[in-house]
């Protein structure tokens, strides 16, 4: 990896010209993300808005909508700020839009239908403001398929731009706004790590901050590796004085976020510097929470349990995906670990931080599981004893090995498992709720309830949601509650007294 301070150039993107303009289009191909290549990934500090487009959105508005992963999110940040540096304001009101960015997920078939079914509405909103500029982006934009649908069926949109190139907008915008055809700049080739992009946080308790870019395990059922990229990982100097910012400016809680953060530092050629390595650096910053997501158990190391056992800011909440039990399931899924290795994990993880909370991810129904892997399954939530997990039932993504395997479990027999799996899980979160009633916790306030703006809630170390009443001063600050009633997902609590931050 290189430093350099220097505007990424397009070398490894096809162009073509199209009347004044240039108009670069590279193809999102899976084919090609598969062979990996040992391409030099450079990091650039000098990023700037072009002259001709500052101040160009003074008095107009941009909005977007995001789907997918905290990483969708945090790029939204990111977009947003490159906007507001162009002067935009944010707005939620798509009939006064100037641009609408639609910054989108590729992991699950029925997000990317709902994407498109908004973009159909987007016609009509269109039709009513011809100068708007609309664009898609994300995850969804280094799919192949994904362009070619837009390219054909979709001309109200305007602009669409990968994962790799988000520090182009503004250049793609300019083509855009005096283009009479689609602009479409998608990289295949990984982009370069670029510092020093304005972002506007959502919220000023707690902030994300990228650890690193990217993925290499290649499970098969998964498109992130050919959306996302290979592994690239920040500078652990460029991570630590963000963290370090951010704890100047206040902020209460900050979750590293990665494709498989335990994974950090091993493309460094010029240095020994791991995941382990960073949560010790930054656990000795005065911030008071430091979570992280997510995390993949090949790579989750003894060190990095070292470090985790030393507690502090470092919250005892690990979502350690899992995905099924069986070890033949795993095999297929390229997960690189049996049943009995993620067993052994958990119980080092346990008995180093005898009160963690464990979630994890599992899919149900993936091609070929039989009644008696699924069951497997059911028995390795029992033994491990999640306080949650994300479930879903295999959705296969074009591209992906797992699409061409022969997908022979009906459909009713997913739902019923799913449903199956769910009781259980259900049953674990009950009764670990259930053994913190009376216990006092900490609590970081994060505002008002969802569904009562009368009630507050806020979150555990170990994550768990708790609602209570006070005076909503107290948002942004730790208390501590007294839980006084447990259910499945949520707990109820009464206020004790306010903890120093």
């Amino acid at each position: 990896m290189t430093v350099k301070n220097e505007t990424p150039d397009l070398k490894s993107v096809k162009s073509k010209t199209t009347q004044d303009f240039a108009k670069y289009f590279q193809a999102p191909s899976l084919k090609d993300a598969k062979k990996r290549g040992k391409e030099e990934i450079l990091v650039h500090y000098d990023f700037t808005i072009p002259e001709e487009m500052e101040g160009v959105g003074k008095g107009k508005h941009y909005l977007i909508r995001t789907y997918g992963c905290q990483m969708n999110e945090h790029d939204t940040e990111t977009i947003a700020g490159i906007l507001e540096h162009m002067g935009y304001t944010a707005t939620e009101d798509e009939r006064t839009a100037d641009i609408i960015l639609f910054n989108t997920c590729a992991i699950r078939e029925n997000a990317e239908d709902k994407v498109f079914g908004e973009l159909g509405h987007m016609k009509r909103v269109k039709r009513n403001n011809p100068n708007l500029i609309l664009g898609v982006c994300g995850c969804m934009s280094q799919e192949e398929g994904v362009v070619n649908r837009i390219l054909t069926s979709y001309q109200q949109v305007d602009l669409i731009f990968g994962t790799h190139n988000i520090h182009r907008l503004p250049v793609l915008l300019r083509d855009a706004m005096f283009s009479k055809e689609m602009v479409v700049e998608v990289w295949s080739k990984e982009g370069d790590i670029i510092e020093n992009m304005p972002k506007v946080r959502e919220g000023e308790i707690k902030a994300w901050v990228n650890i690193m870019y990217g993925c290499d395990k290649f499970c098969t059922y998964c498109i992130v590796p050919y959306t996302r990229g290979k592994e690239r990982s920040r500078r652990p100097e460029d991570v630590i004085a963000e963290v370090r910012e951010l704890a100047r400016q206040g902020y209460k809680e900050i979750m590293l976020l990665g494709q498989n953060v335990n994974a950090y530092g091993k493309d460094f050629e010029d240095i020994t510097y791991g995941f382990g390595d960073l949560l010790d650096d930054i656990r000795k910053i005065d911030i008071p929470r430091i979570r992280f997501t997510t995390s993949h158990p090949r790579d989750f190391d003894d060190h990095l349990i070292e470090v985790l056992a030393k507690g502090g800011n470092l919250v005892e909440q690990i979502h350690l995906p899992v995905q099924s039990g069986s070890s033949a399931v795993l095999k297929k899924m390229a997960r690189k670990y049996t049943r009995e290795h993620y067993l052994e994990l958990v119980r080092k993880i346990k008995a180093a931080i005898p009160h963690a909370a464990l979630t994890t991810d599992i899919i149900v129904g993936f091609p070929g599981e039989t009644d008696e892997q699924f069951e497997e399954t059911l028995s390795l939530v029992e033994e491990v004893g999640y306080d949650s997990a994300y479930t879903f039932i295999y959705s296969p993504r074009e591209g992906t090995p797992a699409a061409g395997m022969e997908d022979n479990v009906p459909m009713d027999v997913k739902k019923k498992r799913l449903h199956r799996l769910m009781e259980v899980l259900n049953k674990i979160s009950l009764e670990k709720n259930l053994q913190l009633t009376d216990q006092i916790v900490e609590l970081l306030v994060e505002g008002e309830s969802k569904t009562n703006p009368d009630v507050l809630s806020g979150r555990t170390r170990s994550g768990k949601l708790v609602h209570f009443t006070a005076d909503k001063s107290l948002i942004g600050t730790f208390v501590d509650v007294r839980i006084t009633e447990a259910k499945t997902f949520t707990l109820y609590g009464e206020i004790v007294t306010k903890v120093e931050a």
